[in-house]
Order: structure tokens, then sequence, then C-alpha cells
């Protein structure tokens, strides 16, 4: 339309017109001007170099079918396995908005890239052996035609959680869940752990898990970037943006209780263009929340919560931004290669970075520890005051390290029960959510992406039944109970 409207104005208007009639000035002058103007024109026609007149081409398109809101790898993942499992091919168009394409504040990129299938609840297990075989498989899955392939950089020193003799039951049974779902997961006693790994000190550890395989952990930035490439070969469009509106249509009904409900349909998503005033509608049919540790906001903006308290219309999204270290520290004389990503009873953690006697850890504050989530600046005091102490009495070792870096990334906190939202809203119809796994969400995506697509395009979850991660859960009360959450 724009390229329709210039081409007639410049054939018909004071410019064309003024191309023969030109009087006074010299004719070199003149020749050039010409020149440009052609040039200019020439760049708005089919075939030409684009250096069009008034670019549009950062704008989202008008429509999509599916508008995912957050473009980290949750987002991505949903994106991609919609592409995969649509019927017939191409029939789906989808739009990804992400508001910083440098993903400099994402928590994809800052996060430690651990794996596990050391969880107590059986859904968390099977969606992190799901996504460890595709991680594993990785080019099977996102390989592009002339491209190079990915380098995961998948480390499978495993997992290996410690116990005191207060937790040393509570382990025993997460063992059980784990190992009936098909993860290889053995328990030991203080003396096997100091056979194994001698540099470690038993004091206060009753008992061992310690994962065999399919655990341990990857690169981020390269899964990240991975399932970008891939979905953009796929045909999905991305456009840098933030979403701040939904235009929605309601309609009221009564549910069998009695309670009057107000349900809504999603219809546009207003995205408003980075460093820009300008905001482009989009018209859809589903929105997809990925938006990670602002997603609690992106539901607040399509009207979740704002309802009489302890309804289904007043229950919100539990999810907020909670900020968490990671620190980078050297010691020569510290565990060797063999060494697994170890959690303390503490719950400070650690593991190996690369080969040159370098180790990443933290561990996660208490409710009245918890740092102001504004910004992402690093308190250093945390891990002398916290970290360390517990690291030098777990590693003799480690009483000599020295911190080299640290950095600060988001948990999209599930203040509920720390575990994913999964799934359709009950009463916005059209919005689905990918989000608010508490730490877990990267080591879950490929599974969690597959997921949402089923719910999309099946109206059920077929590969892994994640009911008991819906939305509904927080108005009835219903908390998943994990037990190994870091």
């Amino acid at each position: 339309m724009l390229r329709s409207a210039l081409l007639l104005g410049l054939g018909r208007g004071p410019l064309g017109r003024g191309l023969s009639t030109h009087r006074g000035g010299s004719t070199l002058d003149w020749e050039r001007k010409v020149s440009e103007i052609k040039k200019k024109i020439q760049s708005i026609l089919p075939g030409g170099a684009w250096d069009p007149l008034y670019n549009t081409s950062y704008l989202p398109p008008e429509h999509a079918d599916v508008v995912i809101v957050g473009g980290g790898v949750l987002g991505l993942s949903v994106a991609y396995w919609l592409k995969k499992l649509e019927k017939p091919r191409g029939a789906i168009r989808v739009l990804v908005v992400e508001r910083d394409h440098t993903y400099s504040r994402a928590s994809t990129v800052l996060s430690v890239g651990g794996i596990r299938q050391q969880f107590s609840v059986p859904e968390n297990v099977q969606l992190s052996l799901f996504s460890v075989d595709f991680l594993r498989n990785i080019n099977e899955y996102l390989a592009v035609v002339d491209d190079p392939p990915l380098d995961i950089q998948f480390n499978p020193s495993g997992y290996l959680l410690l116990a005191s003799e207060k937790g040393a039951a509570i382990m025993e049974n997460n063992v059980k869940v784990q190992r009936q779902e098909g993860a290889k997961v053995c328990l030991m006693s203080p003396e096997q752990l100091r056979n194994k790994f001698p540099w470690i000190n038993t004091e206060g550890v009753a008992l061992a898990s310690y994962g065999m395989e399919q655990e341990g952990w990857f690169d981020p930035w390269c899964l990240l970037q991975g399932l970008r490439r891939k979905v953009q070969s796929m045909g999905v469009l991305f456009c840098q943006g933030e979403v701040t509106r939904f235009v929605s249509s309601s309609h009221h009904m009564e549910t069998m209780s009695g309670e009057e409900v107000n349900l809504k349909r999603i219809h546009e998503v207003h995205v408003k263009i980075d460093q820009s005033l300008e905001y482009q509608p989009v018209e859809c049919a589903i929105v997809i929340n990925a938006a990670g540790a602002w997603s609690g906001q992106v539901a607040e903006l399509a009207g979740i919560g704002k309802g009489p308290p302890g309804t289904l219309q007043g229950t919100k999204l539990p999810v907020e931004l909670r900020k968490r270290y990671v620190y980078l520290w050297h010691c020569p004389q510290g565990p060797g290669l063999e060494t697994p990503f170890v959690i303390d009873p503490s719950g400070t953690y650690f593991r190996r970075e690369g080969l040159g006697q370098n180790y990443l850890g933290g561990c996660s504050p208490t409710e009245e520890e918890e740092p102001d989530p504004g910004n992402l600046e690093v308190d250093h005091d945390f891990f002398q005051d916290k970290v360390w102490p517990t690291l030098a009495q777990r590693v003799p070792a480690f009483e000599s390290l020295k911190v080299r870096s640290a950095w600060a990334g988001y948990y999209d906190y599930n203040t509920f029960d720390q575990n994913g939202v999964v799934g359709p809203h009950p009463l916005v119809l059209n919005m689905y959510f990918a989000t608010g796994f508490s730490g877990h969400g990267l080591q879950q995506a490929p599974a969690v992406g597959r997921a949402v697509a089923e719910m999309v395009l099946e109206g059920h979850f077929k590969t892994i039944n994640l009911s008991s991660f819906l939305f509904s859960r927080f108005y009835l009360g219903e908390k998943v109970q994990e037990r190994n959450i870091i």
C-alpha cells in the first residue's frame, strides 16, 4: 500500500512534472539531483535495492495467528514446536515479540546451564528427561541447511545432591520417584561419597544422590541462538518491542457454583516499537505469555487478577522478579575434571567451569534476604558471608579460592509453589502460559514448548500430562509440592 501511494504520487505530482520544466541553476547540479531522485524511486520498485524513503521493516505484521510475548528459550521453544507440529506446513503465522534483542537481562543467558532429573515430582522428571534427549540430539532438531552444526557443549558430569540426617528419608523417596520415571540415579553413603570424591568433606552428610546419566550442564547461549536460527528458517517472524496493551472482547456467564465470571478473548496486541513512540496493533488468535520474570505484568495487562479477592477472576499470576547472584572463582587445588554439579544441604551449589580450575556457584537467599530486583548489581558481601563459608566447609580446598567475576540474573519466581505455569488461562481463553519455573525453565524448555504447542493445536497435553501445572491450581489452592527447588 505504501509502495503504491509513493509510486502514484511520484508519477503524477509536482515532482514528476518538474522534471521537464526546470529553469535556472546549473545543468550538472540538476542532473545530480535527478540521479538521486531516480535512485530513491528505484529503491521502492520491485527488485530494487532496499533503501526506501520510509522503512517499515522494523514494524511487526498487522496480523499473526500466534503472538508469543518473550523471545527467550521458552518462547522460542513454543515457536519451534508450533511450526514443527503444524499441519499443513506453513499454516500458522507466528510472531515473537522480544524487547531486548541483546538478551542482556534474559534469564537464559545469565543462568549456569544445569540440567537434572533429580526432582521429587514425576512431571518435572519427565520434562527434564525429554529435554536432555533434545539437547543431546540437538542437531536432529535444530539443524539448518548450509549452517554449521550446533555444539551445545553438554558436560555429562551429573548432579550430586547431599542430604543431612533430617533430609535423608525425603531423598530416598525422591530417588524412588526418579527411578520409576526412568532416571539413572544412585544413592551413596558418606563412605562411598568419600571414596568417589575424596575432596569432599562429608561432615553433616547422611546420604547423597548422584545422577549417573543424562545430567550435567550445557551452553545456554548456544541453545538460545540455535532455537532462534531454526525458527527463523521455519518462517517465524520477530519484532523488537514491548507489548503495552491487549484489546479483547468479553461476555458474562455463571459457573455451576453460582459465581458470575467474565470470559475474555484477546483480538489485538499493541506492540510499542523499541526506542520509538510508535506502536503497531497486531490482530491475533492466540497469545503465549512467555515473558519470564515479567510475565506477571503481561498477565495484568490482559486483566488477569483484576477481580474480587478469592474469586477466579481475582486470582493473579503469582510470578515475579527475583534476583540471583552467580559467582566465578579460581582455585588451583580445587576438585578436578570429574567434579559433578554439587548441591549442599544448605542450598549452596557449585560446578566446574572449563578446564582451568574455575568454578561457578552461589545460593538462593532466604525470604528476609531477598535483594532489590530493580537492578542487576552484585552483592559481593553475600558471597563472603553466605556462600564462601559453606563452600570452604564442604570442600576444604575452597578455603583459598579467589573470586574472579560475578553477575546477577533473574528468576521468573512463582511465589505459590515455585513450579511452572503451563497451558491456557481459564477466563482469558486464548492466553496460554509458559512461565514461572523459578530457576529450572531453561533445562525444561524443549519439553514445555512442546506441551504448550500440543495444547494450542490439539486442545490437550499429549507427550507429558502437565495438568497439575495449569493456572487453575492457584485458585483451587493445589500446590505442586516439589522438594528439590534450588
